[in-house]
C-alpha cells in the first residue's frame, strides 16, 4: 500500500476502529513530517468537556507510526516496529480541532539504517506535539519505538 493519507485512514477504520470512530485522521505525510488530526466531540470527551487523553494519545501516536511505517515500507526490508514507552505532557484543555505534528522522519531512517548495518535491533524516541486552532500546544506525546530487522 501506498502510504498516503486516504489509505492510512481507510487502514484505521478496519485495524483501528477505536481511532477511528474517535475521529483521528491523517492529513498529511511526506518523508519527513505526518499530520494527524482529531476534533473533539462527544463520543471522545471527559467528564471535564475536554477531549479525553487517550484519543489525544491515539492520535499522536498515530502520526509518530505512520511515518515510522512510511520509513520502513522505502528501506524494503521486513522491519518490526512496537512502542516500549511513552510519555505525556497536557498544557492545556483540549478542544475544538486538535492537530499532532511529527516531523522526525531523517531521525527514523537514521535508526532504520542503523539496524540494517548492524542486525541489531534499536530504540528511538519520537515526539507528537498537539496543538489547537489557535496553534496553542495542548499535548506533547514521546513515544519509544523499538524496531528490528526480522529474520
Amino acid at each position: 500500500m501506498k502510504i498516503i493519507p486516504s489509505k492510512l485512514n481507510t487502514y484505521t477504520m478496519f485495524k483501528l476502529p477505536s481511532a477511528y470512530f474517535c475521529g483521528v485522521r491523517a492529513k498529511y505525510i511526506d518523508s519527513g513530517k505526518c499530520v494527524v488530526t482529531v476534533r473533539h466531540r462527544w463520543i471522545n470527551q471527559n467528564p471535564f468537556k475536554s477531549m479525553f487523553w487517550a484519543v489525544q494519545g491515539m492520535a499522536a501516536e498515530f502520526s509518530t507510526g505512520a511515518l515510522m511505517m512510511m520509513k520502513i515500507q522505502e528501506s524494503s526490508k521486513p522491519i518490526s516496529m512496537l512502542v516500549v514507552k511513552n510519555e505525556s505532557t497536557f498544557t492545556k484543555k483540549a478542544t475544538g480541532l486538535i492537530t499532532f505534528v511529527c516531523n522526525e522522519g531523517q531521525m527514523i531512517e537514521d535508526a532504520i539504517n542503523k539496524a540494517i548495518e548492524t542486525g541489531e535491533g534499536q530504540t528511538l524516541w519520537m515526539t507528537s506535539v498537539g496543538t489547537n486552532e489557535e496553534g496553542l500546544e495542548v499535548s506533547t506525546f514521546k513515544f519509544q519505538w523499538s524496531i528490528k530487522v526480522k529474520g
